[in-house]
């Protein structure tokens, strides 16, 4: 009878006793193999787990640096970046309010600007809306009251006129003259417009025959803005009387005096603008 691997052995002779030496030698033997067998394992195991770590390691230090010394690498998530822009700061100082340009054309302190005819009245010709006017004689002069008819002309002087800038203009056979008086302060100015009886006289030439002539009727108008009194005669070229009904005369003197206004706010603009962009000191 012959036995498997693992079974016991029997000594010679059939007694059925076992062979005790053979049997602790196999027995041995077994623990020796189940050592070696639990040593290998761990020893692979450790290794294996080894490989795992430094993969790992190498993995992320590839991914992390990039090449980079750790010096290189950017400050931990959530730390301040010291390389980041300031935040914008505000003053709580309001900016001053621009320059009024009417304190500019109120008083001749402020007022410095060169006066010029060309500076009020430009070109040779003036367009309003739909109405080209043309521009005819123009005049300037220290005497205030040769420019005026009746009792304008003490008027201005009383009141302190410096000087008289006229231009007349025409359409239609209808012309306008307006008279610029220049005062050395607004209340000045003021004042003449308001006293203001007779007219400023009529400026012919350059194209335009004389109007107005005595004996006839014609509109006259007296207005002030800043240091500036301004008049205006309109009437007909051929000599007829203006009546209300003549809307011609009425809407040409009211686009020569709206454009005198226009000039004189924006001589004030200029010298504003000038002082605002001036540099300080």
């Amino acid at each position: 009878m012959s036995f498997g691997q693992g079974e016991p052995s029997w000594g010679p002779g059939g007694t059925q006793t076992p062979d005790w030496a053979a049997l602790a030698d196999e027995s041995a033997a077994r623990n020796r193999r189940k050592k070696w067998l639990l040593i290998g394992g761990g020893v692979l195991a450790t290794a294996a787990i080894g490989a795992i770590v430094a993969t790992a390691v190498i993995s992320t230090n590839k991914s992390n640096t990039s090449g980079k010394h750790a010096s290189d690498l950017p400050a931990a998530t959530g730390l301040p970046n010291e390389t980041a822009e300031p935040e914008p700061s505000f003053s709580s100082v309001a900016p001053p309010p621009p320059p009024n340009p009417k304190d500019y054309i109120s008083s001749a302190k402020k007022d410095r600007a060169p006066i010029t005819v060309d500076g009020f009245f430009p070109g040779k010709k003036l367009t309003m809306g739909d109405r080209v006017y043309v521009k005819g004689a123009t005049q300037q002069t220290k005497n205030c009251a040769a420019t005026t008819k009746g009792a304008l002309g003490s008027i201005l002087v009383n009141n302190g006129c410096d000087q008289v800038v006229r231009a007349t203009y025409s359409k239609d056979g209808v012309a306008v003259t307006v008279g610029l008086a220049v005062f050395p302060t607004e209340a000045q100015a003021k004042k003449a417009a308001r006293q203001a009886t007779g007219s400023i006289a009529t400026l012919s030439g350059a194209g335009v025959p004389a109007f107005c002539p005595p004996g006839s009727v014609c509109r006259r108008t007296a207005n002030s803005y800043g240091r500036y009194a301004y008049f205006a005669i309109s009437g007909f070229t051929n000599g007829k009387s203006v009546t209300t009904a003549d809307k011609s005369v009425y809407a040409t003197g009211d686009d020569l005096t709206t454009f005198t206004f226009r000039q004189i706010h924006r001589r004030g603009e200029l010298q504003a603008s000038a002082a605002a962009t001036a540099p300080a000191g």
